[in-house]
């Protein structure tokens, strides 16, 4: 039997993570062209970065799967500036309206990530400095990094996965693939 595969893919912004495309979304059909091969896992179209696909079940279940608490690290451009609080309370667990979640790990990053411009751009306002931070978690729920941010008063303006356990964007440029 052959080993599993396992495909890293730099989703650019406007992506379903999906093959098939939907109203204004393109769908991932328009970069990776490999049968039997799934998505483990989801990132929302207004977000970019690491992808995982897979022709193994079991594998695609280990990765997705909150249950097995594979970390997901994010580069979230933030609106405002992240100052010790908000930082501690993202560590410590944010209370979202579906409950507290689990500890997380937050720093500034400053310098910023280098990476690609965005298309489009993200808007800014003039009047309101943004900010870097990296931010992983070790649970999925719906748009969690975005409502965590939110919760501490830091608006995501970008958001980046940067790596999923040991897998990691590096070497992939946006809408490129490895595997």
């Amino acid at each position: 039997m052959p080993a599993a595969r396992l495909i890293r893919f730099n989703k650019p912004w406007g992506v379903l993570s999906q093959f098939t495309p939907e109203g204004r979304w393109q769908g991932l059909k328009d970069f990776i062209d490999l049968p039997g091969v799934y998505v483990a896992g989801r990132l929302d179209a207004d977000s970019e970065g690491l992808l995982l696909l897979t022709d193994d079940g079991k594998l695609q279940a280990h990765i997705a799967d909150p249950r097995f608490k594979m970390e997901k690290v994010y580069w979230v451009q933030v609106e405002g500036t992240p100052d010790e609080v908000a930082l501690a309370a993202l560590c410590s667990g944010v209370q979202l309206n579906d409950g507290l979640t689990r500890p997380a790990r937050a720093r500034r990053l400053d310098p910023p990530p280098d990476v690609w411009a965005r298309q489009p751009p993200i808007r800014e306002r003039k009047n309101i400095p943004t900010a870097w931070i990296e931010l992983a978690i070790r649970e999925g729920r719906n748009r969690q990094v975005r409502r965590m941010t939110a919760a501490v008063g830091l608006p995501t303006l970008r958001l980046i996965r940067a790596a999923i356990g040991p897998h990691t964007l590096d070497g992939l440029a946006p809408g490129s693939w490895a595997g």
